[in-house]
Protein backbone atom coordinates (compact mmCIF):
# COMPACT_ATOMS: atom_id res chain seq x y z
CA UNK A 1 0.00 0.00 0.00
CA UNK A 2 2.61 2.10 0.40
CA UNK A 3 4.29 1.52 -2.56
CA UNK A 4 1.24 2.57 -4.18
CA UNK A 5 0.56 5.44 -2.54
CA UNK A 6 4.05 6.59 -3.45
CA UNK A 7 3.58 5.33 -7.42
CA UNK A 8 0.39 7.76 -7.45
CA UNK A 9 1.65 10.84 -5.88
CA UNK A 10 4.37 10.69 -8.57
CA UNK A 11 1.03 11.68 -10.77
CA UNK A 12 0.57 15.24 -10.56
CA UNK A 13 -3.26 15.07 -11.41
CA UNK A 14 -3.74 11.97 -8.84
CA UNK A 15 -1.55 13.16 -5.63
CA UNK A 16 -4.36 14.83 -3.48
CA UNK A 17 -6.45 11.27 -4.08
CA UNK A 18 -3.61 8.54 -3.70
CA UNK A 19 -4.85 7.73 -0.09
CA UNK A 20 -8.56 7.60 -1.39
CA UNK A 21 -7.77 5.44 -4.35
CA UNK A 22 -5.26 3.30 -2.31
CA UNK A 23 -8.16 2.16 -0.30
CA UNK A 24 -10.21 1.50 -3.04
CA UNK A 25 -7.67 -0.51 -4.94
CA UNK A 26 -6.91 -2.06 -1.57
CA UNK A 27 -10.79 -2.86 -0.98
CA UNK A 28 -11.10 -4.16 -4.84
CA UNK A 29 -8.19 -6.20 -4.07
CA UNK A 30 -10.08 -7.82 -1.21
CA UNK A 31 -13.22 -8.52 -2.96
CA UNK A 32 -11.23 -10.23 -5.72
CA UNK A 33 -9.50 -12.33 -3.62
CA UNK A 34 -12.62 -13.19 -2.03
CA UNK A 35 -14.15 -13.85 -5.13
CA UNK A 36 -11.78 -15.89 -6.67
CA UNK A 37 -11.14 -17.96 -2.79
CA UNK A 38 -16.00 -18.72 -3.35
CA UNK A 39 -15.12 -19.67 -6.95
CA UNK A 40 -12.26 -22.29 -5.89
CA UNK A 41 -13.94 -23.70 -3.46
CA UNK A 42 -17.75 -23.87 -5.07
CA UNK A 43 -16.22 -24.95 -8.37
CA UNK A 44 -13.34 -27.13 -7.58
CA UNK A 45 -13.26 -28.50 -3.51
CA UNK A 46 -17.27 -28.83 -3.51
CA UNK A 47 -17.28 -30.07 -6.92
CA UNK A 48 -15.00 -32.57 -6.10
CA UNK A 49 -16.90 -33.24 -2.99
CA UNK A 50 -19.81 -34.46 -4.52
CA UNK A 51 -18.36 -36.68 -7.20
CA UNK A 52 -16.68 -38.57 -4.38
CA UNK A 53 -20.23 -39.04 -2.43
CA UNK A 54 -22.22 -39.56 -5.85
CA UNK A 55 -19.33 -42.69 -6.44
CA UNK A 56 -20.20 -44.46 -3.15
CA UNK A 57 -22.03 -47.67 -2.94
CA UNK A 58 -24.41 -46.11 -0.14
CA UNK A 59 -27.49 -43.66 -1.47
CA UNK A 60 -27.20 -41.93 2.72
CA UNK A 61 -24.43 -39.79 1.98
CA UNK A 62 -26.38 -38.26 -1.23
CA UNK A 63 -28.75 -36.58 1.26
CA UNK A 64 -25.73 -34.35 1.74
CA UNK A 65 -25.81 -33.37 -1.80
CA UNK A 66 -29.27 -32.88 -1.86
CA UNK A 67 -29.23 -30.68 1.57
CA UNK A 68 -26.93 -28.51 -0.17
CA UNK A 69 -24.43 -28.68 2.50
CA UNK A 70 -21.49 -28.92 0.93
CA UNK A 71 -22.67 -25.40 -1.11
CA UNK A 72 -23.37 -23.51 2.20
CA UNK A 73 -20.02 -24.61 3.54
CA UNK A 74 -18.28 -22.92 0.69
CA UNK A 75 -19.83 -19.35 2.03
CA UNK A 76 -17.37 -19.48 4.80
CA UNK A 77 -14.33 -19.46 2.55
CA UNK A 78 -14.36 -15.87 1.04
CA UNK A 79 -15.29 -14.79 4.70
CA UNK A 80 -11.52 -16.37 5.83
CA UNK A 81 -10.20 -14.55 3.20
CA UNK A 82 -11.09 -10.82 4.06
CA UNK A 83 -10.43 -11.86 7.79
CA UNK A 84 -6.65 -12.86 6.88
CA UNK A 85 -6.67 -9.87 4.18
CA UNK A 86 -8.18 -6.78 6.11
CA UNK A 87 -5.78 -6.18 8.72
CA UNK A 88 -2.55 -5.79 6.09
CA UNK A 89 -4.48 -3.79 3.00
CA UNK A 90 -6.10 -1.86 5.71
CA UNK A 91 -3.72 -1.24 8.36
CA UNK A 92 -3.58 2.67 7.50
CA UNK A 93 -7.34 2.98 8.58
CA UNK A 94 -8.58 1.09 11.60
CA UNK A 95 -11.69 2.25 11.68
CA UNK A 96 -12.87 0.83 7.99
CA UNK A 97 -10.78 -2.18 9.07
CA UNK A 98 -12.67 -2.85 12.25
CA UNK A 99 -15.80 -2.06 10.13
CA UNK A 100 -15.14 -4.85 7.55
CA UNK A 101 -14.07 -6.89 9.75
CA UNK A 102 -16.97 -6.78 12.54
CA UNK A 103 -19.34 -7.47 9.40
CA UNK A 104 -16.94 -10.38 8.17
CA UNK A 105 -17.15 -11.64 11.45
CA UNK A 106 -20.87 -11.61 11.34
CA UNK A 107 -21.19 -13.09 8.28
CA UNK A 108 -19.12 -16.04 9.36
CA UNK A 109 -22.02 -16.07 12.37
CA UNK A 110 -24.20 -16.25 9.91
CA UNK A 111 -23.07 -18.62 7.46
CA UNK A 112 -22.21 -20.81 9.94
CA UNK A 113 -25.79 -20.98 11.41
CA UNK A 114 -27.47 -21.71 7.84
CA UNK A 115 -24.21 -24.52 7.35
CA UNK A 116 -24.57 -26.52 10.70
CA UNK A 117 -29.00 -26.06 10.40
CA UNK A 118 -28.49 -27.97 7.16
CA UNK A 119 -26.31 -30.60 8.22
CA UNK A 120 -27.99 -31.36 11.42
CA UNK A 121 -31.34 -31.48 8.76
CA UNK A 122 -29.03 -33.66 6.96
CA UNK A 123 -28.24 -35.93 9.61
CA UNK A 124 -32.13 -36.19 10.77
CA UNK A 125 -32.61 -36.95 7.42
CA UNK A 126 -29.95 -40.07 6.86
CA UNK A 127 -31.44 -41.01 10.52
CA UNK A 128 -34.73 -41.77 9.28
CA UNK A 129 -33.16 -44.31 6.61
CA UNK A 130 -32.59 -46.42 9.90
CA UNK A 131 -35.31 -48.73 10.77
CA UNK A 132 -34.65 -47.29 14.46
CA UNK A 133 -35.96 -44.58 13.52
CA UNK A 134 -39.58 -45.65 13.80
CA UNK A 135 -39.27 -46.38 17.23
CA UNK A 136 -37.00 -43.30 18.39
CA UNK A 137 -37.14 -40.03 16.72
CA UNK A 138 -34.89 -37.80 17.08
CA UNK A 139 -36.91 -34.54 15.39
CA UNK A 140 -37.45 -32.77 18.76
CA UNK A 141 -33.70 -32.96 19.61
CA UNK A 142 -32.96 -31.90 16.25
CA UNK A 143 -34.92 -28.85 16.86
CA UNK A 144 -33.87 -28.39 20.31
CA UNK A 145 -30.03 -28.61 18.53
CA UNK A 146 -31.48 -25.69 16.20
CA UNK A 147 -33.12 -23.72 18.80
CA UNK A 148 -29.90 -23.50 20.94
CA UNK A 149 -27.68 -22.97 17.64
CA UNK A 150 -30.14 -19.68 16.68
CA UNK A 151 -29.82 -18.74 20.32
CA UNK A 152 -26.08 -18.41 20.22
CA UNK A 153 -25.70 -16.91 17.15
CA UNK A 154 -27.76 -14.06 18.75
CA UNK A 155 -25.61 -13.95 21.40
CA UNK A 156 -22.60 -14.00 19.34
CA UNK A 157 -23.95 -11.55 16.63
CA UNK A 158 -24.92 -9.11 19.60
CA UNK A 159 -21.57 -9.32 21.28
CA UNK A 160 -19.50 -8.52 18.06
CA UNK A 161 -21.80 -5.65 17.11
CA UNK A 162 -21.84 -4.07 20.41
CA UNK A 163 -18.54 -5.46 21.56
CA UNK A 164 -19.38 -6.83 24.81
CA UNK A 165 -18.47 -10.20 26.36
CA UNK A 166 -21.09 -12.90 25.67
CA UNK A 167 -20.73 -13.79 29.10
CA UNK A 168 -22.36 -10.25 29.85
CA UNK A 169 -25.10 -11.10 27.95
CA UNK A 170 -25.93 -14.86 29.48
CA UNK A 171 -25.26 -13.51 32.66
CA UNK A 172 -28.51 -11.22 31.89
CA UNK A 173 -30.51 -14.20 31.41
CA UNK A 174 -31.17 -15.24 34.69
CA UNK A 175 -33.17 -12.16 34.98
CA UNK A 176 -35.19 -13.04 32.01
CA UNK A 177 -35.52 -16.63 33.17
CA UNK A 178 -39.33 -16.22 33.83
CA UNK A 179 -39.83 -14.81 30.47
CA UNK A 180 -37.48 -16.85 28.58
CA UNK A 181 -40.23 -19.82 30.04
CA UNK A 182 -43.50 -18.35 29.28
CA UNK A 183 -42.37 -17.74 26.04
CA UNK A 184 -40.84 -21.32 25.76
CA UNK A 185 -43.34 -23.17 27.87
CA UNK A 186 -44.53 -24.82 24.50
CA UNK A 187 -41.18 -26.00 23.18
CA UNK A 188 -40.32 -27.00 26.71
CA UNK A 189 -42.86 -29.40 27.57
CA UNK A 190 -43.38 -30.65 24.12
CA UNK A 191 -39.47 -31.53 24.40
CA UNK A 192 -39.76 -33.32 27.83
CA UNK A 193 -43.03 -35.12 25.79
CA UNK A 194 -41.24 -36.03 23.08
CA UNK A 195 -38.36 -37.80 25.53
CA UNK A 196 -40.87 -39.72 27.51
CA UNK A 197 -42.37 -41.03 23.84
CA UNK A 198 -39.40 -42.07 22.72
CA UNK A 199 -37.53 -43.67 25.81
CA UNK A 200 -41.26 -45.58 26.88
CA UNK A 201 -41.74 -46.15 23.00
CA UNK A 202 -45.47 -44.95 23.47
CA UNK A 203 -45.67 -44.11 19.72
CA UNK A 204 -43.41 -43.86 16.64
CA UNK A 205 -43.37 -42.20 13.07
CA UNK A 206 -45.45 -45.02 11.02
CA UNK A 207 -47.82 -46.45 14.11
CA UNK A 208 -51.54 -46.08 13.44
CA UNK A 209 -52.96 -44.53 16.21
CA UNK A 210 -56.89 -43.26 17.90
CA UNK A 211 -57.60 -40.28 19.69
CA UNK A 212 -61.42 -39.60 20.25
CA UNK A 213 -60.61 -36.30 21.95
CA UNK A 214 -59.14 -34.95 18.67
CA UNK A 215 -61.03 -36.69 16.25
CA UNK A 216 -57.79 -38.84 15.36
CA UNK A 217 -57.67 -41.89 13.37
CA UNK A 218 -54.78 -42.36 11.35
CA UNK A 219 -50.70 -42.89 10.92
CA UNK A 220 -48.69 -41.13 12.78
CA UNK A 221 -46.46 -39.11 9.80
CA UNK A 222 -43.65 -36.61 12.53
CA UNK A 223 -43.45 -36.69 15.75
CA UNK A 224 -41.83 -32.55 15.88
CA UNK A 225 -40.79 -30.89 19.27
CA UNK A 226 -44.26 -29.29 19.86
CA UNK A 227 -46.50 -31.30 17.80
CA UNK A 228 -47.75 -34.83 16.18
CA UNK A 229 -48.69 -35.01 12.94
CA UNK A 230 -50.74 -37.97 11.94
CA UNK A 231 -52.05 -38.77 8.51
CA UNK A 232 -55.87 -40.12 9.25
CA UNK A 233 -57.84 -42.36 6.85
CA UNK A 234 -59.47 -40.23 4.89
CA UNK A 235 -56.50 -38.15 3.76
CA UNK A 236 -56.55 -35.46 6.36
CA UNK A 237 -53.83 -34.41 8.28
CA UNK A 238 -54.47 -33.80 12.24
CA UNK A 239 -51.95 -32.07 14.14
CA UNK A 240 -52.00 -32.35 18.00
CA UNK A 241 -50.09 -31.69 20.46
CA UNK A 242 -47.09 -33.81 21.81
CA UNK A 243 -47.92 -33.43 25.44
CA UNK A 244 -51.31 -34.31 24.65
CA UNK A 245 -50.11 -38.12 24.40
CA UNK A 246 -48.74 -38.18 27.93
CA UNK A 247 -51.45 -36.58 29.06
CA UNK A 248 -54.79 -37.87 27.18
CA UNK A 249 -55.24 -41.42 26.68
CA UNK A 250 -54.62 -42.97 22.74
CA UNK A 251 -55.04 -46.13 21.17
CA UNK A 252 -51.90 -47.35 19.16
CA UNK A 253 -52.25 -50.51 17.13
CA UNK A 254 -48.46 -51.04 17.39
CA UNK A 255 -49.40 -54.55 18.96
CA UNK A 256 -51.54 -55.53 16.19
CA UNK A 257 -49.13 -54.63 13.28
CA UNK A 258 -46.26 -56.61 15.11
CA UNK A 259 -48.05 -59.43 15.76
CA UNK A 260 -48.99 -59.99 12.43
CA UNK A 261 -52.33 -60.30 13.25
CA UNK A 262 -56.10 -57.97 12.72
CA UNK A 263 -58.68 -58.86 14.81
CA UNK A 264 -62.19 -60.04 13.30
CA UNK A 265 -64.58 -59.60 16.39
CA UNK A 266 -68.05 -59.94 14.71
CA UNK A 267 -71.44 -61.57 15.91
CA UNK A 268 -74.34 -63.32 13.47
CA UNK A 269 -77.67 -63.72 14.88
CA UNK A 270 -79.38 -67.02 14.70
CA UNK A 271 -83.40 -67.05 14.92
CA UNK A 272 -84.07 -68.90 17.59
CA UNK A 273 -87.31 -70.68 16.18
CA UNK A 274 -84.81 -72.44 13.70
CA UNK A 275 -83.39 -74.06 16.01
CA UNK A 276 -83.75 -77.48 16.29
CA UNK A 277 -82.70 -81.30 17.06
CA UNK A 278 -81.18 -82.82 14.24
CA UNK A 279 -82.73 -86.25 12.68
CA UNK A 280 -81.48 -88.95 10.65
CA UNK A 281 -82.35 -87.00 7.62
CA UNK A 282 -80.60 -83.66 8.29
CA UNK A 283 -77.36 -85.54 9.74
CA UNK A 284 -77.27 -87.19 6.47
CA UNK A 285 -77.26 -84.03 4.63
CA UNK A 286 -74.97 -82.52 6.54
CA UNK A 287 -72.77 -85.50 6.01
CA UNK A 288 -71.96 -84.24 2.95
CA UNK A 289 -70.20 -81.20 3.96
CA UNK A 290 -66.94 -82.06 3.94
CA UNK A 291 -65.29 -80.17 6.83
CA UNK A 292 -67.74 -81.50 9.59
CA UNK A 293 -68.51 -85.14 7.78
CA UNK A 294 -65.15 -86.41 10.30
CA UNK A 295 -66.84 -84.48 12.86
CA UNK A 296 -70.21 -85.57 12.63
CA UNK A 297 -69.45 -89.48 12.96
CA UNK A 298 -67.40 -88.74 15.68
CA UNK A 299 -69.85 -86.93 17.77
CA UNK A 300 -72.66 -89.58 16.98
CA UNK A 301 -70.93 -92.38 17.73
CA UNK A 302 -69.85 -90.47 21.45
CA UNK A 303 -73.36 -89.66 21.67
CA UNK A 304 -74.47 -93.00 21.14
CA UNK A 305 -72.19 -95.13 23.23
CA UNK A 306 -73.38 -91.84 25.88
CA UNK A 307 -76.87 -92.53 25.42
CA UNK A 308 -76.50 -96.82 25.29
CA UNK A 309 -74.36 -97.07 28.75
CA UNK A 310 -77.07 -94.65 30.52
CA UNK A 311 -79.81 -96.42 28.78
CA UNK A 312 -81.58 -93.55 27.72
CA UNK A 313 -84.96 -94.10 26.03
CA UNK A 314 -84.47 -92.87 22.27
CA UNK A 315 -88.67 -92.31 22.00
CA UNK A 316 -88.53 -88.78 23.16
CA UNK A 317 -85.71 -86.34 21.76
CA UNK A 318 -85.36 -84.82 24.84
CA UNK A 319 -83.93 -87.43 26.23
CA UNK A 320 -80.31 -88.00 26.60
CA UNK A 321 -77.76 -86.13 24.36
CA UNK A 322 -78.41 -84.66 20.95
CA UNK A 323 -76.93 -82.91 17.59
CA UNK A 324 -78.31 -79.69 17.35
CA UNK A 325 -78.27 -77.50 14.30
CA UNK A 326 -77.14 -74.96 15.70
CA UNK A 327 -73.84 -76.94 17.37
CA UNK A 328 -73.14 -78.50 14.12
CA UNK A 329 -73.28 -75.01 12.55
CA UNK A 330 -70.62 -73.77 14.96
CA UNK A 331 -68.97 -76.69 14.28
CA UNK A 332 -69.17 -76.02 10.95
CA UNK A 333 -67.64 -72.18 11.28
CA UNK A 334 -64.84 -73.68 13.57
CA UNK A 335 -63.76 -75.77 10.86
CA UNK A 336 -64.23 -73.11 7.84
CA UNK A 337 -62.19 -70.83 9.40
CA UNK A 338 -59.42 -73.64 10.10
CA UNK A 339 -59.09 -74.20 6.52
CA UNK A 340 -59.08 -70.59 5.97
CA UNK A 341 -55.56 -70.19 5.10
CA UNK A 342 -55.88 -66.00 6.10
CA UNK A 343 -57.03 -67.09 9.40
CA UNK A 344 -54.19 -67.53 12.40
CA UNK A 345 -54.12 -70.44 13.82
CA UNK A 346 -51.78 -69.34 16.86
CA UNK A 347 -53.71 -66.80 18.04
CA UNK A 348 -56.67 -66.17 19.77
CA UNK A 349 -59.37 -68.55 17.72
CA UNK A 350 -62.74 -68.42 19.53
CA UNK A 351 -66.42 -69.31 17.88
CA UNK A 352 -68.80 -69.11 20.98
CA UNK A 353 -72.43 -68.24 21.71
CA UNK A 354 -73.58 -64.91 23.51
CA UNK A 355 -76.43 -64.79 25.74
CA UNK A 356 -79.45 -64.58 23.26
CA UNK A 357 -81.41 -61.15 23.33
CA UNK A 358 -84.63 -59.92 21.65
CA UNK A 359 -82.39 -59.93 18.43
CA UNK A 360 -82.08 -63.82 18.44
CA UNK A 361 -78.65 -66.09 19.55
CA UNK A 362 -75.58 -64.80 19.06
CA UNK A 363 -72.71 -66.33 17.22
CA UNK A 364 -69.56 -64.57 17.91
CA UNK A 365 -66.53 -65.30 15.64
CA UNK A 366 -63.14 -63.92 17.67
CA UNK A 367 -60.22 -65.14 15.31
CA UNK A 368 -57.25 -63.12 13.74
CA UNK A 369 -56.58 -62.20 9.95
CA UNK A 370 -53.06 -62.95 9.23
CA UNK A 371 -53.01 -59.92 6.35
CA UNK A 372 -52.87 -56.55 8.74
CA UNK A 373 -53.38 -54.11 5.30
CA UNK A 374 -56.65 -52.68 6.09
CA UNK A 375 -58.67 -52.65 2.43
CA UNK A 376 -57.31 -56.90 2.18
CA UNK A 377 -58.38 -57.41 5.72
CA UNK A 378 -62.35 -55.99 5.13
CA UNK A 379 -62.36 -57.75 1.99
CA UNK A 380 -61.40 -61.35 3.84
CA UNK A 381 -63.95 -60.17 6.68
CA UNK A 382 -67.03 -59.31 3.87
CA UNK A 383 -65.82 -63.23 2.27
CA UNK A 384 -65.76 -64.56 5.57
CA UNK A 385 -69.15 -63.49 6.46
CA UNK A 386 -70.78 -63.73 3.39
CA UNK A 387 -69.89 -67.35 2.79
CA UNK A 388 -71.24 -67.78 7.20
CA UNK A 389 -74.97 -65.85 5.66
CA UNK A 390 -75.56 -68.16 2.72
CA UNK A 391 -74.62 -71.58 4.26
CA UNK A 392 -76.64 -71.36 7.22
CA UNK A 393 -79.50 -72.01 5.55
CA UNK A 394 -77.94 -75.40 4.48
CA UNK A 395 -77.71 -76.04 8.17
CA UNK A 396 -81.72 -75.37 8.35
CA UNK A 397 -80.72 -72.12 10.45
CA UNK A 398 -82.95 -68.67 9.58
CA UNK A 399 -80.41 -65.76 10.20
CA UNK A 400 -82.88 -63.08 12.68
CA UNK A 401 -83.39 -59.49 11.13
CA UNK A 402 -86.09 -57.34 12.12
CA UNK A 403 -89.52 -56.70 9.95
CA UNK A 404 -89.03 -54.35 7.21
CA UNK A 405 -91.73 -53.06 5.20
CA UNK A 406 -91.82 -55.56 2.80
CA UNK A 407 -92.62 -57.93 5.32
CA UNK A 408 -95.67 -56.06 6.52
CA UNK A 409 -96.88 -55.83 3.40
CA UNK A 410 -96.42 -59.25 2.68
CA UNK A 411 -98.61 -60.02 5.36
CA UNK A 412 -101.68 -57.51 4.34
CA UNK A 413 -101.94 -59.23 1.30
Amino acid sequence: MDRLRELLATVPSLENYSDVIAIIVALGAIAIAALVSYYVMRQCIVTILQRIVKSSTSERDDIFIQRRVFQKLSHLAPAIVILMLAPFALADTPMLNAIIVKATQVYIVIAGVIFFDALISAGVAIYGTFNVSKDFPITSFAQIAKLLLYFFAVIATLSLVLGESPLTFLAGLGAMAAVFMFVFKDPILGFVAGIQLSVNRMVAVGDWIEIPKFGVDGDVMEIALTTVKIRNFDKTITTVPTQSLINDSFKNWRGMQETGGRRIKRSIHIDIGSIQFCDEEMLQRYRKIQFIADYLDEKSSEIESFNSENNIDNSALANGRRLTNVGTFRAYIEAYLTNHPSISKSLTFLVRQLKPTASGLPIEIYVFCLDTNWVRYEHIQADIFDHIFAVAKEFDLKIFQHPTGADFASLQA
